[in-house]
């Protein structure tokens, strides 16, 4: 077992279900083993085209080796025969010994060409599939990403991308050749010999198969226990790891300790069958081959007493089944390995098939802009079909203005982000609330309504064009394990360092850059964790003020930061909101002020909506809202007054 953490296999719904399309998922007939090997070779097929004039040659030089293999013993049987005649002359043999020379140099030479042309189809098919899977990856919903698990998904991607290698070489390296020898041995004993020769070697090698199909099957069950024992121990290591902090707040090493080694004991067990039943196979095949090799020899041996053969048809026939059955050691590994690079690539394969959920329309275009005007136009929508969080929201930020919305945790605010990136569609989904017997229409719970930009649905128009004129400052900000460089050039790759450092100045972040050991160069750690929660926020500003969106959303984009902090960078984001389609997220309702409209959100319901002085006179829920922080303001400011009456000793 690996001692690395890989990052694993998802918790989503079974990526071997071909129907798992991401959303709610549906009963299905597993597919038949035979079925899902055949579906992996003919999406493999796609990507050998491409080099098909390189594979033909690979296939080439596979049979030229082989035909210099086989002819081998039949030089030897010659040289044999010469040598036993005492009248033999000497150029005879030597000429046969340059002969015997070349095959064996050509055997050898034949096969590393075979190497030297294929490995180029073997690298690139892996490339080409890895790559299309990962960018698959980032084309799935924001749904597949939520419900799977850091440790297996670059984990089916590693082992599959690895299976391709062995398929390949296995498939046309070893299977492909005793196939071919097989045929050509025995061939050439029907010729050379009576027929008891052929069905001795026919026989055992169909034993050996047979033995060697049904046992390394009986062992594929441990196997796949122990890759999923495997995924699993990983997936635990890697959650435990990713949350170190927690882990220490709590004290609970032990107890992760406990889950990572109950994983690793059904490893154990596992691995431990599958090795046991390995001795088992090799014990079978050992006595199969033993066996065929002893019959042949006596039947060659009698030819040599009856004078029907000659002493060189005794060394080619032993020489012939060496050769045959070497390669036949390893059919039980070979079989192991191919049934399991299948399986692997099926689980990569089966990433593909992952429905997209959010997808372009066919006759998608880009959006154009007019301003950059928002129009919700009674969105309902929910993440669960029995939970739903927009009820028919509806309201306009027209071009240039700044709407904020607000209300307690959990009212549906950042949700209205997530629509408008469009991780998630307003009108497609789960049946939100249709088991609840609700009724239909505009309030049914069904997934409805419309998210338009300057009068466009962001259905109808790329995703891609959608999301380069939106930015956004996240709450949760997370960052890249890179330098802070990269993490504000993020926002637009190949901006100059004049404009990154720009970027920096105006989210109050660059001074502190300048004061770092490796400035610009350092390190921010795993998501950004050796950064402090308002150094990531300023970071994650900079970014997004690169980008120069045409439209802007800050979801609570100041929330980490101190008061004297957030003022400055309040100013600066008033300033950049100025002209500029903008949705402001906010807890602080200090920070909103000046914003054109607020909407009041509770339990995903619009109920108040107007400007902050508005909004106070109505004396209803803002204005509550805001007699309750301005409390916990007084608050404050009352224990930082008792604060600075203290003795100077009691402070110190």
């Amino acid at each position: 077992m690996s001692a690395s953490f890989h990052t694993g296999t998802p918790a989503h719904p079974d990526p071997l279900d071909p129907v798992n399309k991401g959303g709610p998922k549906q009963p299905s007939k597993q597919p038949s083993l035979a079925d899902a090997d055949r579906r992996v070779l003919a999406s493999l097929i796609p990507y050998l085209w491409d080099f098909r004039w390189r594979v033909a040659l690979a296939i080439g030089f596979l049979v030229m080796a082989k035909v210099a293999n086989i002819g081998v013993p039949l030089v030897m049987k010659q040289i044999v025969d010469s040598l036993d005649q005492s009248s033999a002359v000497i150029a005879v043999p030597f000429m046969l010994l340059i002969a015997y020379g070349l095959l064996r140099l050509s055997s050898t030479l034949f096969a590393e060409l075979r190497d030297i042309v294929f490995v180029k189809v073997t690298q690139r098919a892996m490339r080409n599939i890895a790559l299309k899977v990962f960018r698959h990856l980032h084309a799935l919903s924001l749904r597949f990403h939520l419900e799977r698990q850091t440790g297996g998904v670059t984990r089916d991607i590693e082992r599959g991308t690895r299976g391709i290698s062995t398929l390949l070489s296995y498939m046309l390296f070893s299977v492909i050749p005793i196939i071919l020898e097989i045929t050509m041995v025995t061939v050439l004993l029907a010729i050379k010999f009576d027929w008891t020769f052929v069905v001795i070697t026919l026989c055992a090698i169909a034993f050996y198969i047979g033995t060697t199909i049904a046992i390394t099957e009986w062992r594929t069950q441990h196997r796949r226990q122990m890759n999923d024992m495997d995924s699993k121990a990983n997936t635990k290591a890697i959650d435990s790891l990713l949350n170190y902090e927690t882990v220490k707040y709590f004290g609970n090493e032990e107890f992760e300790a406990g889950r990572y080694d109950k994983n690793l004991q059904k490893y154990e067990v596992a691995a431990t069958k599958s090795e046991t039943s390995l001795g088992m196979l090799n014990a079978a095949q050992s006595i199969i081959i033993a066996t065929a090799v002893t019959l042949l020899m006596w039947r060659a041996s009698e030819g040599i007493v009856t004078h029907k053969l000659t002493l060189g048809d005794l060394v080619m026939v032993n020489a012939l089944l060496i050769q045959l059955y070497i390669p036949l050691n390893f059919l039980g590994a070979m079989y192991r390995e191919i049934r399991q690079a299948l399986t692997d690539m099926e689980k990569m394969f089966r990433l593909l098939g992952e429905n997209k959920e959010i997808q372009d329309a066919v006759d998608a275009r880009p959006l154009k802009l007019n301003g950059a005007a928002i129009r919700f136009e009674n969105v309902n929508f929910g993440y669960d079909p029995k939970r739903q969080i927009l009820h028919d929201v509806s309201f306009d930020v027209p071009a240039g203005k700044t709407v904020a919305v607000v209300g307690s945790s959990g009212a549906g605010k950042s949700t209205l982000s997530r629509l408008m990136f469009r991780f998630y569609d307003v009108g497609a989904g789960s049946d939100i609330g249709s088991s609840s017997g609700s009724g239909s229409g505009k309030n049914s719970g069904m997934p409805s309504g419309r998210i338009l930009i300057d009068g466009q649905d962001i259905r109808d128009v790329t995703q891609s064009s959608v999301r380069a004129n939106l930015g956004i400052v996240p709450q949760d900000t997370v960052l890249f394990n890179d330098t802070i460089r990269y993490n504000i050039a993020y926002g637009r790759p190949g901006a100059s360092d004049a404009d990154i450092q720009d970027a920096a100045r105006r989210a109050h972040v660059l001074e502190f850059i300048e004061r770092l050991p490796d400035g610009w160069e350092s390190m921010v750690g795993e998501r950004g964790l050796k950064l402090s929660g308002g150094e990531k926020q300023r970071v994650a500003i900079a970014r997004t003020l690169l980008k120069n969106p045409a439209i802007m959303i800050f979801d609570e984009a100041t929330s980490a930061l101190d008061s004297a902090t957030e003022k400055a960078i309040q100013a600066e984001l008033r300033e950049i909101a100025k002209d500029r389609t903008t949705l402001v997220i906010a807890h602080r309702l200090s920070t909103i002020i000046d914003a054109d409209q607020i909407l009041v959100l509770d339990q995903g319901h619009i109920v108040e909506r107007g400007t902050f002085r508005e909004l106070l006179a109505q004396n209803n829920r803002f204005a509550q809202m805001w007699r309750l922080q301005q409390q916990e303001e007084v608050q404050k400011a009352k224990a930082a007054v008792q604060l600075d009456d203290l003795p100077d000793a009691v402070l110190v």
